[in-house]
């Protein structure tokens, strides 16, 4: 019988724990709400060495009625709940009418500090708090990491920065989160060149871009994608998945139309301007060709770009619209607005065309011309592969180096 010593097990290093900050986080009343955070957020967790909990806030309100629109789905949010995996927890926060722009972030941060506080007292010690969206979310999760002592990266996402950056308040108080957090990540090239020229310290910036779920936006046969969708079963169709507000141009789009007269438009989304858009439809004469689809699931998406020949978006500011990738994965080519990020997403003439923001001529033109490349048998194929270019691997790798360079600095200190 041997006595040799048995070897000493290796011991197994902790998970790094952190905490998922936003606002724009699906729940099960509002499954669509954010879906690109949770996408990343799975991403990240799904190799394991990372334990990760959400802190979904939602604002406070005490009906559920459907005539209350959105405020209802706000009400009907699960306090806690489990998806995918990870504990979602949607604590309110108050919301104050003309005050809560400049109230927001201490708001936000008061509604959340409970959460973690009993995360804490429970034994579950976060180490990092990982923020999405820079204004209020940024901000208020920048008061949390100071109240909790814990690290923090903040992720700019497109109108946080572009539209609410403009305001002298809101910058203002992004400019202080952005010296608590640790990195200040953004989404594209061209955002963390907005948040250097807002005063973020270039050399805590990084850039992470937003993968596609490849195995969720797929190709569909077009005839089947039609049959299951509605509209025209022939003829040539785009598709526009965008909420119906003014930074999207939807206008633009309808005037364009006057100028293709064989092509139909689905618009996937709801929004403030859809009145507004029905009655310039009627006045364009174009009602006829333009379908209202109304808000989709993420799963029933890859139907709707399957059915279409091409996507589009005309958007006057854009961070890094995930829309695009998703078209493209499902096999349908884009024509979209040269701003913000876009450049980025559409970098390949098998992605689409570029139009200059604003110009309706412009967006005609470069529907016609890539109407040229659909007589390429290969093009649904060649949008796909582009498309497949942009996993999540290497943003998630990245992120992870991140987190711990992040973690690692606060203990050292």
């Amino acid at each position: 019988m041997s006595t040799a010593e048995p070897l000493p097990v290796a011991p197994v290093a902790e998970p790094l724990r952190v905490v998922t900050f936003s606002t724009l986080y699906p729940n099960a009343a509002m499954p669509g709400h954010g879906p690109f955070v949770e996408q990343r957020l799975r991403k990240l967790v799904e190799p394991g060495g990372i334990e990760a909990r959400v802190l979904a806030p939602v604002p406070w309100f005490p009906f559920k009625a459907a005539r209350f629109g959105s405020y209802a789905r706000y009400a009907a949010a699960p306090r806690r709940e489990q998806r995918h995996g990870l504990p979602v927890e949607h604590p309110r926060y108050l919301v104050v009418p003309k005050l809560g722009m400049w109230l927001a972030p201490l708001l936000l941060a008061l509604g959340a500090w409970p959460t973690l506080r009993r995360w804490r007292r429970e034994g579950w010690q976060f180490q990092l708090i990982d923020a999405h969206y820079y204004y209020p979310d940024g901000v208020a999760a920048a008061l949390l990491a100071r109240w909790m002592n814990v690290p923090l990266a903040i992720t700019a996402r497109g109108s946080d920065v572009n539209l609410i950056g403009e305001m002298y308040w809101p910058r203002r108080m992004m400019r202080w989160a952005s010296r608590v957090a640790g990195a200040s990540i953004g989404v594209s090239r061209a955002l963390v060149e907005r948040l250097v020229a807002m005063g973020v310290a270039p050399g805590a910036t990084r850039v992470l871009r937003n993968g596609v779920d490849l195995e969720r936006f797929h190709p569909v046969p077009q005839a089947e994608a039609r049959q299951r969708v509605g509209g025209p079963l022939h003829g040539p169709r785009l598709v526009c998945v965008a909420a119906l507000v003014p930074v999207k141009c939807h206008a633009l789009v309808m005037r364009a139309l006057c100028e293709l007269p064989d092509w139909h438009l689905d618009l996937v989304g709801t929004g403030s301007l859809e009145a507004s858009l029905r009655q310039l439809a009627q006045q364009l004469g174009v009602a006829a060709r333009v379908r209202f689809v109304g808000r989709v699931e993420q799963d029933e998406l890859k139907f709707h770009f399957s059915a279409a020949d091409l996507s589009v978006l005309a958007s006057s500011n854009e961070g890094w619209p995930n829309v695009l990738l998703e078209s493209m994965a499902c096999g349908t080519a884009v024509v979209a607005s040269r701003v913000g990020g876009i450049p980025e997403v559409i970098a390949n003439p098998a992605a689409g065309k570029l139009f200059e923001p604003g110009s309706v001529s412009g967006f005609v033109t470069a529907v016609q011309a890539q109407a040229i490349a659909l007589g390429n048998a290969t093009h649904r194929s060649e949008a796909r592969h582009y498309a497949c270019g942009f996993s999540w691997d290497a943003t998630c790798e990245g992120q992870r180096r991140l987190f711990v360079e992040l973690v690692q600095g606060k203990t050292d200190a």
